[in-house]
């Protein structure tokens, strides 16, 4: 089939756009869902804020906001264009749509950890800090894996949304091949499988990683 190397090239795209996201995804969400446990209200209030907002908006319209909107606010701003590349932009949509996921994922996996556990770190002299870096994130991390996967996946399918602003991801290749071969069917039945072909690996190493998980604990 003509269509597998155009769909490869879009695949590997998609791939490194998820990935580069997802990694923006888990800073932001590791920040806000710590925001969102802490004793100071402006903090807790302000990730409430950014997880709500991000949450309950569409991905599409976050896409146009920062790839159309946000250049148009900046040279109004500044006085003169103030373009932003393609793919900054959709890294940066899809980046900080899935720190607001990620943010409660990590917020339920602290939240999940025994109270017990920061009393008797705290009762052998630890800080707040130390407690919950040396104590509740690594508990907290293995609970957490199987979740991160899932947003892993959804953000991979999410990335078909990048094609509006002609970022060629997997799903764009698609459309400009069918423009030239005018065959959808055999393309689309490409385009799904390949689609398929990444989140049932995704699944399986998520998998294997949660086993290893598990067993590093029954010998601890």
């Amino acid at each position: 089939m003509r269509a597998i190397p155009h769909l490869l090239t879009g695949a590997v795209t998609t791939m490194w756009i998820t990935a580069s996201a997802v990694s923006i995804g888990v800073v932001i969400g590791v920040i806000m869902g710590l925001a969102r446990l802490s004793q100071k209200t402006l903090l807790r209030t302000a990730a409430r804020i950014y997880i709500d907002f991000l949450r309950g908006t569409p991905l599409l319209v976050q896409i146009f906001i920062i790839y159309l909107g946000l250049p148009n606010l900046l040279s109004v701003v500044l006085g003169h264009p103030y373009p932003i590349n393609v793919y900054v932009a959709g890294i940066m949509a899809c980046g900080l749509n899935s720190g607001a996921y990620v943010a409660e994922i990590v917020r339920a996996g602290i939240q999940s950890i025994d109270r017990g556990q920061t009393e008797a770190a705290r009762s052998l002299g630890m800080t707040s800090w130390q407690t919950m870096r040396y104590v509740v994130l690594p508990q907290a991390f293995k609970r957490i894996v199987p979740p991160l996967g899932n947003e892993f996946i959804a953000m991979l399918k999410d990335t078909s949304l990048l094609s509006v602003i002609g970022i060629e991801e997997l799903t764009r290749k698609g459309q400009l091949f069918i423009a030239v071969t005018f065959a959808p069917f055999p393309v689309w039945a490409g385009v799904l499988l390949m689609y398929l072909a990444m989140t049932l690996t995704i699944s399986r190493l998520v998998s294997m990683t949660e086993r290893r998980l598990a067993v590093s604990d029954r010998r601890d």
